[in-house]
């Protein structure tokens, strides 16, 4: 029996020792002519596309023009109703783009209105103390984001007299602000033509064109970024960005995608092949540690201590009740672990009392176990003998809410009073 070879294919050529390894793997593809799901044939170099992802072709004009027609088409109709949409504004867009990093949009929204209130222009939050901007920030997490946002505010007034630059290598320059960011801001505030490529996006374009490798990899992000570029139309493109980000968010989602929703099923090569749950490739989750850690709520007259956290420690800038890992079972030795921890860092002498609470939470690759001990100041002078050195504060209880604190921290608040 002779063997079927698709329209094009040369079997004296390379592809001929492709097909003998890969030949019965492709069997959806030479199928989809015959189920009339594709509207043209079935060549050699869609094989090969499907069999060597290094070797993926970007669509013609034909195919971009038609999937932008029929995406914009669809952002008329069902594009979403956003706080930060509707405006021109680099500011309220920057702040917007940044707040949605690893964030969910309806998490977003309150803290995006308080925000704004407090610091309506850029000029406002250069001016800001960097405590009050980490308090409107607090439990949105990731609070790089809000320190990085404020330095770049006072960067753009002292460099760009307060006014949000519009080229790109300036804006590349700011801190906190990636290829995404900067595309995003400038597309959507100046119409600028430049490409996004984030999370929806990603998986839109990782579907669209079958890409089965990791995305985050050196060649997932050289072909997605093509893509994006291709993609992107002379006219509008910051409409047309956002109307990638609303089909990958509300159709193209990563569980369970719509694709019977979806405006473009019919050019996206893993719904023709069936592969749209298994695209994109997961990401390796990251192993998960378990880590026991303890706070301390010292009381002085009255009065309990927090510390600043510094550079290079977890939740930079915020301020934290004293807190160590531990590792000692019996409560004495517990109780003497950590009055050791607080000597050698702060230099007072602490005597530590019972627990209060016990909280579990999640940062990043580790499970904590939070406990909370009551302790009683003794003596010594509240100092770091460092490196690095730590600024403290003993404060009322009531004055506790003027300071940007942690989740857990802000939760440890209500055994402070």
């Amino acid at each position: 029996m002779m063997e079927a070879y698709p329209l094009g294919f040369d079997p004296s050529s390379r592809d001929k020792r492709r097909w003998d390894c890969y030949g019965s793997k492709v069997n959806v593809l030479l199928s989809l002519r015959e189920r009339g799901n594709v509207t043209r044939s079935v060549t050699s170099t869609e094989v090969i596309f499907r069999l060597d992802q290094s070797m993926i072709e970007l669509p013609d004009e034909s195919w971009r023009a038609l999937f932008r027609r029929r995406l914009l088409a669809w952002y008329r109709r069902h594009g979403r109703d956003l706080p930060w949409r509707g405006t021109c504004d680099p500011y309220v867009i920057w702040v917007s783009e940044i707040m949605l990093q690893q964030t969910q949009v309806e998490t977003v929204k309150p803290y995006f209105a308080r925000f704004l209130a407090e610091f309506p222009t850029i000029e406002s939050l250069a001016r800001a103390e960097e405590d009050r901007v980490l308090r409107l920030w607090e439990g949105l997490g990731y609070y790089r984001r809000a320190r990085q946002l404020h330095q770049a505010a006072k960067r753009v007034v002292a460099e760009h007299a307060g006014v949000f630059p519009r080229q790109l290598p300036a804006v590349d320059q700011l801190p906190g602000i990636g290829r995404y960011t900067a595309g995003a801001i400038l597309s959507i505030a100046f119409d600028a033509r430049e490409p996004i490529l984030e999370a929806n996006t990603v998986r839109l374009f990782s579907r669209l064109v079958a890409f089965r490798g990791e995305t985050f990899s050196t060649q997932g992000q050289r072909l997605l970024w093509a893509m994006a570029e291709a993609l992107l139309p002379r006219r509008h493109p910051g409409r047309f960005n956002q109307a990638l980000m609303d089909l990958g968010s509300e159709v193209c989602t990563g569980r369970a995608p719509r694709c019977g929703e979806c405006p473009v099923s019919s050019l996206c090569l893993a719904r023709q092949a069936g592969l749209e749950t298994e695209i994109p490739t997961p990401k390796r989750k990251p192993v998960v540690e378990s880590r026991h850690e303890a706070a301390l709520i010292v009381r002085r007259r009255g009065r309990v201590l927090l510390l600043h956290r510094p550079e290079g420690q977890r939740w930079a800038g915020l301020w934290d009740f004293p807190r160590y890992p531990v590792y000692a079972e019996h409560p004495l030795g517990l109780a003497q672990e950590l009055a050791d921890h607080v000597r050698r860092q702060l230099g007072i002498a602490i005597e530590v009392g019972g627990r209060v609470a016990t909280l579990r939470h999640g940062v990043t690759r580790f499970r904590i176990t939070l406990e909370c001990y009551e302790a009683r100041y003794l003596s010594g002078g509240v100092a770091a003998p460092g490196p690095p050195p730590i600024e403290t504060r003993w404060l009322r209880p009531e004055e506790l809410g003027q300071y940007p604190l942690s989740t857990t921290g802000r939760k440890l608040c209500q055994w402070a009073g």
